[in-house]
Formats: structure tokens, sequence, C-alpha cells
């Protein structure tokens, strides 16, 4: 007979945390510092930490509250993202200082934001898997998406000649992808019934809302951090575009949820996801984009993309592929971010008079996410084998989305 209550995470999570954090502070010590080039930093300080603190309010509160929509899963969605992001940024920025060794891994502001944005691909993924995993396990998975993330980045721009801006921007195409091969991978059977407890409510939904209010807020300083200072009319080419494309995304969400609604009303899940498309696809494509129009029909077309993939992609992936999402981060992050990059690649080739330049550029760019997919798939599949191992002591089902199998409860004990 199966145990009452889920195991007791003292003899897996507590270890596995001090040895890691242990590690990553005898790394730190021996083998970084802080850049102190002063004219530098004193401008890239300046420049930066706004849209520093921007990035982190978005990957900390932002992607904390979105997930926090299940009943008796909001300890759970808001403090486990916390630890991910914090574990997945620390690696990061090892791994980044790593693949551009000179000496010491020199530590600034560009570094942690680089190493944040690569922490926010792994926040995609976990909202797939999200409620049937444990922390252990979801540890696990920020530690490898992270490595797969920044080989991915490293092939870019290595065999490519990818800019940076480029490609860590394929974070929402090489976060869905993983996630959803992922959650295919641990899938558990009966999820075509549902899971008793993976419900939503009026209280949850609200906190849930103010993760979007979140991200919709900063995401323009998500588009252009990394957009090169030099020229600065990018720079704000970017924020307008991301705003724009941001803010009409959200008015053809709310039109497009009540015309695909049977009671012709609008759907909270659909606002709270869908609103946040435009902003993911002109995320991919920024580079190409000139003209404010332009960014404006990125975001009609993701919205309309997004919400009617809310509407029948999450079952039929189900139903069709055993593929339980549970955030919905295909309809959320795929789709927008391939509308993008497709987007990227019409308007670009739309610009180039050089028929041979533009042939050229489509064979990148086409290789670009062929790369990526393969790559996010492969780290997904052996991430997924990895975590199919009992050791790990995942979730019962009767435990899935439930806090209770995590966090105490005083209210709740049985007093003898």
């Amino acid at each position: 007979m199966a145990p009452r209550y889920a195991p007791s995470l003292r003899s897996s999570l507590a270890p596995l945390l001090l040895f890691l954090q242990l590690g990553f502070i005898v790394i730190y010590a021996f083998c970084t510092e802080i850049q102190r080039e002063e004219s530098r930093d004193e401008k890239t300080f300046s420049n930066i930490y706004p849209e520093f603190q921007d990035v982190n309010v978005m990957v900390i509160l932002g992607f904390g509250f979105l997930c926090t929509f299940l009943v008796r899963y909001g300890f759970s969605a808001s403090a486990f993202n916390l630890l991910v992001a914090v574990m997945a940024t620390q690696w990061a920025m090892i791994l980044n200082g790593i693949v551009s060794y000179r000496g010491k891994i020199r530590l600034n502001l560009r570094s942690l934001v680089d190493a944040e944005m690569c922490a926010a691909s792994v926040l995609i993924s976990i909202g797939a898997v999200l409620g049937k995993t444990n922390p252990v396990q979801l540890i696990l998975i920020s530690l490898l998406e992270v490595s797969g993330f920044i080989l991915n980045k490293w092939v870019l721009q290595t065999l490519l000649r990818e800019r940076m801006l480029n490609s860590i921007m394929v974070l929402h195409i090489f976060g869905t992808f993983f996630g959803l091969i992922l959650t295919w991978i641990l899938y558990r059977k009966g999820s075509e019934q549902g899971f008793e407890k993976e419900k939503f409510d009026r209280k949850t939904g609200l906190f849930s809302m103010f993760g979007t209010v979140f991200l919709w807020m900063f995401w323009p300083s998500f588009n252009s951090i990394l957009v090169d200072d030099d020229t600065p009319w990018r720079k704000l080419g970017a924020v307008c575009s991301t705003y724009l494309a941001l803010a009409v995304s959200a008015v053809t969400a709310a039109a497009v949820s009540v015309l695909s609604s049977p009671k012709g009303k609008l759907n909270l899940i659909h606002i709270q996801s869908c609103i946040l498309a435009g902003g993911v696809a002109v995320g991919v494509s920024i580079p190409a984009i000139h003209h404010p129009w332009e960014a404006m029909i990125i975001g009609f077309t993701a919205a309309v993309v997004s919400t009617i993939g809310h509407r029948c992609l999450k079952i039929h992936m189900l139903l069709a592929f055993q593929c339980h999402d549970t955030c919905a981060v295909l309809s959320t992050f795929g789709l927008p971010g391939l509308l993008g990059w497709l987007a990227h690649l019409l308007l670009q080739i739309n610009y180039l008079d050089d028929h041979t330049m533009a042939i050229r550029f489509a064979v990148f760019h086409i290789s670009s996410l062929l790369i990526t997919i393969s790559l996010s798939l492969s780290m997904g599949i052996i991430t997924g084998l990895l975590l199919m191992w009992k050791f790990w002591k995942p979730p019962q089902d009767r435990k899935c989305f439930d806090d209770q199998a995590f966090w105490e409860f005083p209210s709740l004990a049985v007093r003898k």
C-alpha cells in the first residue's frame, strides 16, 4: 500500500542544495573576480542597472506569480520559481565565464543579466511540468537546461556567427521545446481525465494576473537590454516596438477570447497568458523591425495564434501526444516565438536587395532554428530519462499540484 504522505525532503533536497551551494561558493572564491575597469563600469552601471532591475523583477516576481493559478500549489509555484531562478543564475554565470574564459571569470552587470536571461529559459520549461515534479527534480532540470542553453548559444555564435542578441532571444523556443519533451517523457497515466487538484479559482487567478502585469510592464526592458548601446535609436526602437506589440496583443487577446468563447465571455487564462504573446514574438524578431506598424502586426498575429492555441492545443496535445502541458507554454511562449522567428526571416529578406545575401541569411536563419530545436529536444530527452528514476521520489499522482507534499501547514496538523 502506498504511503499516505509524501516522502520527507530531508535526505534529498537539503543535501543537494548544500552541496551545490558550497560548490558554487568554492568556484566563485577561486575562479571569479568583480570587473574593476572604472570608466567602463561607471557607464555600464548607469545604463544597465535600471534595466537589470526590470529583468530581475520579471524573473522573480513575474514568472513566480504567473504560475500561482493552481488552487493548492501557490506556495510551491512562487517559492520553487525563486529557488530555481537563483540556482540557474549562479550556474549560468559560471558557464558563461568558462565559454569566454580569459584567466579568471569576470563578473559585471552584463554577465548577471545574461545569466538571468538563461534562467528565464528554465522558468519557461518548468511551466510544462509544474505540479508534477518535486524540488530536487526542478534543481536538476535547471542545471541541465542552463548547460544546454549555453551550449546552444555558443554553437550559434561560433558556427553561425550569430550576434549575442539573436542567440539569447531564442530562449522562448528553447525553453518551450525542452519543457514539452520533458513533460512527454514524464507523462503520467490517467492525465487525460485530469488531476483532482489541478484547479483554478478567483483568488489564485488574481495572483497569477499580478505576475502577468509584472511581465507585461517590464517586457520592453527584457527585449531591449541586449541591444547595442552604441546605437541609442535601436534601443529606443526596441522599447517602442515591444510596447506597441504588447498593447496590440492585449486588445487582440481580449477580442479573440470573447469570440472563441461559446458564451461570449472573457477567459482570464487567455488574458493573463496571451497578452504577452506580442512581447515574445517581437523579442525574437527585434533586429529586423524598423517600423512601428511591423511590431503591431506581429503583436496582433501572435495574440490570435496564442489565444486559439490556448483554446485548442492543450487538450489536443494531451490526447494525441500524451503531452500534459500544465501552463500551456507552447501557446504562451512557443508559438509566438516561432512566429517571431518567421517574421524576422521575412522582414530581413525583404530589406536585402542582394539575392545572394538573402539566400545566405535564410540558410543561416533556418539553421539556427534547427540547431536550437535539436539541442533543446536532445537535452530534454537526457533530462527526462534521468528524472524517470524512482530514486528522485517524484510525487504520487494524488499529491501532484498539492503544497502539502512539500510545505508545513501547522493549522492542518493533527492534534493528539
